[in-house]
């Protein structure tokens, strides 16, 4: 039993890591985005190729379907608040790409969340096809820097044609990522807002989900590109629209009734929007990190982006337990290290008797192996004296195997924060160490925490016969070469874990040998 929980261990985390590595990649996506292929049929395309020295503002704007508008420029607005630098385009009045100034990339600059696709978050369509997102908007707003403390800022844009009118209007507040948009429409009786291709998926890490997610009332839907046979449709319950992926997400978030929600996928193209009634429409446009608290102090339940799983009611817990050590150490490494020793100490009494009948079991081994020889053909009998020898040497053969059961729910809980908190990314321990969000890149702590456990198990007593005995030694070796891609954080919270057990079974052993030897 002891080894079967230890393998199921392994395989629930492992399993996160290395399935996606087997899985067939998806087939590429077509190159033609989708307002693209919405205009091709029904307007000339823009020459492949630019002057050199040309830039994206000076680029010809796409005409809408039905009406051939005159050539013209397409006007960038960047907006600059004290979290992070947004470019509007008026082409499809838009979202081109968000920097945010807290969060720096390898190279030390600011990670830049943006979709490489013409349809960009906040694309609007009358029909599921986006034909807007193209469309030229005309705007007198210019550049704005916001600094906190400062009073919002609103940049305009409008469009016109064939009866049908749109004016939306961004409104930014400093000390947010929250942008409030607000659509005014005349002519259009519903339409559509994307969420954008991508948008808001920094790195596709296969450890974690990337990609669309919805929260509908209380339950989080997760939706993956390539296994969206058949479109998805939600026409109720639906709190936030959002594409994630480990630490960053994008999300629209109404603050209306919506009369649809919609995942659906288009030539590998998986595509996220809500579906509006004409007139007017606000929601907040969230882009940004996943920041559990501040997220929370938003009031919108965006702090569910967050996932922390099943054992979520420990890991909230945990997190907020990690992040006060934080305040007092300034060192994530050592907060790890504070929490990991806390949490172990309401399980010594469980793990100290759990060791102690270990070490019975091993006592009484001689005497079960008789028993075995003695009663080998009459199966009943054998089981029947085994217990007998058990009850009188006060021993539970499960007693060694409890503890573990009732920290797995401890370690998972924790495991979740140390992989999803955006607050260990970059976060340093000391040395070659600087990422306790990432793997240590000489392997040393993970061979350390795997020579832990070779001394741990040379160390606890073991009931097992010779071949039990030597698959349980492949365990370090395994447990080595699956924790080399952990993050750091990990690997540190399991090492000083390994230590603790080595302390606490030192003991253990010693106050059986005093009291063998009384």
């Amino acid at each position: 039993m002891f080894l079967a929980i230890i393998i199921s261990v392994a395989i629930l985390i492992g399993s996160q890591y290395f399935y996606m590595q087997f899985m067939p990649p998806p087939p590429l996506p077509d190159n033609t985005s989708l307002s693209e292929k919405n205009t091709k049929e029904t307007q000339p395309q823009p020459p492949q190729q630019m002057a050199a020295g040309t830039t994206d503002a000076q680029k010809p704007a796409k005409q809408i379907a039905g009406k051939p508008t005159a050539p013209a420029v397409v006007k960038e607005i960047k907006v600059e608040t004290d979290f992070y630098t947004v470019v509007l385009t008026s082409q499809g009045a838009s979202v081109k790409s968000v920097a945010l100034k807290h969060y720096k990339d390898k190279d030390g600059k600011p990670i830049v969340l943006k979709s490489d696709d013409m349809l960009r978050p906040l694309s609007l369509g009358h029909d599921d096809s986006f034909g807007l997102a193209g469309a030229l908007f005309s705007t007198s707003s210019g550049d704005i820097t916001l600094q906190s403390p400062a009073k919002p800022a609103s940049v305009v844009f409008e469009y016109s044609s064939e009866g049908r009118s749109i004016r939306r209007t961004y409104t930014f507040i400093s000390g947010t990522y929250g942008i409030d948009v607000k659509d005014e429409t005349s002519g259009i009786p519903s339409y559509w807002v994307a969420l954008g291709k991508d948008f808001g998926v920094y790195e596709k890490d296969d450890s974690v989900h990337f990609g669309p997610v919805v929260l509908r009332d209380t339950d989080r839907d997760e939706y993956t590109q390539g296994k969206v046979k058949e479109p998805k449709v939600y026409n109720a319950g639906v709190k936030w629209l959002a594409q994630e992926d480990k630490y960053f997400f994008a999300s629209i978030i109404p603050k209306g009734a919506l009369q649809e929600t919609k995942i659906w996928d288009r030539q590998n193209d998986i595509v996220a929007a809500i579906k509006v009634g004409g007139g007017s429409n606000n929601y907040m446009f969230y882009a940004g990190p996943k920041e559990h608290d501040n997220l929370k102090k938003l009031g919108v339940g965006l702090e569910h982006i967050v996932d922390f799983g099943m054992f979520s009611i420990l890991a909230l817990p945990l997190f907020w337990l990690l992040k006060v050590f934080y305040n007092v150490t300034h060192n994530y490494g050592i907060a790890i290290t504070i929490v990991t020793v806390i949490v172990r100490i309401p399980f010594i009494p469980i793990i100290n008797k759990g060791q102690a009948s270990m070490k019975r079991m091993q006592e009484i081994q001689p005497k079960m192996a008789e028993i075995k020889e003695k009663y080998k053909n009459d199966p009943q009998k054998m089981q029947k004296e085994t217990m007998e020898l058990y009850k009188k040497h006060k021993v539970n053969p499960f007693g060694g195997c409890l503890p573990m059961l009732l920290q797995i729910p401890v370690f998972f809980a924790l495991y979740k924060v140390l992989l999803l908190a955006i607050e260990l990314r970059n976060a340093p321990l000391a040395l070659w160490v600087t990422d306790l969000a990432s793997k240590d890149p000489y392997y040393v702590l993970p061979i350390i925490m795997g020579a832990t456990m070779v001394i741990q198990q040379k160390m606890t007593p073991s009931a097992m016969d010779p071949m039990q005995q030597k698959m349980m030694m492949l365990m370090p070796v395994v447990f080595t070469f699956m924790f080399l891609t952990f993050p750091s954080g990990l690997v540190l919270y399991w090492l000083v874990n390994n230590v603790l057990s080595i302390i606490q079974q030192y003991f253990v052993n010693k106050k059986a040998e005093k009291t063998a030897a009384a």
